[in-house]
């Protein structure tokens, strides 16, 4: 059977974002879950539907994949977002009934976003960028547990060390956080003195990101557990590094390849000649024609940039713009004049598409005089 688009399963636009993405499957996740509606079998389809959907939007790698590729993109794509099924149950279903399985699941550290700026030579040719940031990290005093040394945090008595308690309302058993723990399942009586009981401090750290060559502006890198520790012991966030490229004095980028724009003078560009030109890599030659016209593009094979995601390397275009002369000499003014005298006496041979253009705007003004009658 052909998947259905995601967007389309959740009901969201493409654009959405992910707090969009998780109310949307919540909304159908309580509607079609099979504990809800145990007997119907397109109720259970459309769960598994949503579930695998909301899998693959809610992991901003995938997401990023499947808009470029779709399915094909994320076609066996191990686990969900963050770890799995199991992950987003508790995270959506913690929500809705007060808890995930097991109810003590210490929380996972949030998610950390870092704008890297890189040159131009750097995003195509890749590099090894070292970056600070700040975060909170595991309390080396207590081990992220928030008790003080030689402590231990104790088993909440409300709830039993489960993290939930459990509540009757109407025909559903609802589990909510424990008050007096806050799902934690456990108490803090002494707490660390370092970290004040949180099991967490604020500290910068360096760390050192491989930039892989051909990244764009737009990229991301993850650094998987390099964001925020988590709460009691839970596991670390992600640290999503973010590509900004700033522009170059000689190159512009349009997908795999690079545009340069090559100044020549009205000599050259008439009479033809060699010109060296830059790359990213070094110097190259490029032949110019006699007769060339600004425009004119010149491509230059493989000197552009190696796709991230692998292929064929993008090639450099120069582009070639025709200077006017300035600043001329009296001897070199009558030379232009005789020159310009000399085009003109042989007519449209020398200059066709300035001919070409002149004819079309006598044709405009004599169209435009019947018009007016």
């Amino acid at each position: 059977m052909e998947k259905r688009d995601y967007y389309e399963v959740l009901g969201v636009d493409r654009s959405a974002p992910q707090a969009d993405l998780k109310k949307a499957y919540r909304r159908l996740a309580m509607k079609h879950h099979p504990d809800r509606r145990p007997d119907d079998e397109a109720a259970a389809q459309q769960f598994k539907q949503a579930k695998e959907a909301y899998e693959v939007l809610s992991d901003p790698q995938k997401r990023a994949a499947y808009d470029q590729f779709g399915h094909a993109g994320v076609e066996g794509a191990p686990g969900g977002a963050r770890g799995g099924f199991g992950d987003i149950f508790d995270d959506i279903f913690g929500d809705i009934f007060g808890g995930g399985r097991g109810g003590t699941r210490a929380p996972r550290g949030t998610d950390l976003q870092y704008n890297l700026e890189l040159s131009l030579e750097e995003a195509v040719l890749g590099t090894e960028a070292k970056i600070r940031i700040p975060s909170l990290v595991e309390c080396g005093t207590c081990k992220g547990s928030g008790a003080a040394p030689g402590t231990s945090p104790q088993t909440c008595e409300t709830c039993g060390g489960i993290g939930q308690i459990r509540m009757q309302q109407g025909f559903f058993s609802v589990q909510q956080p424990c008050p007096r723990c806050r799902g934690a399942g456990k108490v803090i009586t002494d707490p660390c003195g370092t970290c004040r009981g949180q099991g967490r401090v604020e500290e910068s750290r360096t760390l050192s990101v491989t930039v892989p060559a051909g990244v764009d502006s737009g990229d991301r890198i993850r650094l998987a557990e390099e964001g925020e520790a988590g709460a009691r012991g839970g596991r670390a966030g992600d640290l999503y590094v973010q590509i900004q490229v700033k522009p170059h004095a000689l190159f512009t980028r349009n997908g795999h390849n690079l545009i340069c724009q090559v100044p020549v003078s009205i000599s050259t560009a008439t009479l033809g000649g060699d010109l060296e030109v830059p790359t990213l890599t070094g110097r190259a030659k490029l032949k110019i024609p006699a007769e060339t016209q600004t425009g004119k593009p010149f491509r230059l094979r493989g000197k552009g940039v190696k796709p991230v995601r692998g292929g064929a390397e993008g090639d450099l275009i120069c582009q070639i713009q025709v200077e006017t002369p300035v600043n001329l000499t009296r001897r070199q003014r009558e030379l232009m004049e005789e020159l310009h005298q000399s085009l003109i006496d042989g007519g449209e041979r020398h200059n066709p598409q300035a001919q070409s253009w002149l004819n079309g705007v006598k044709g405009f003004f004599e169209d435009m005089k019947l018009w007016r009658r």
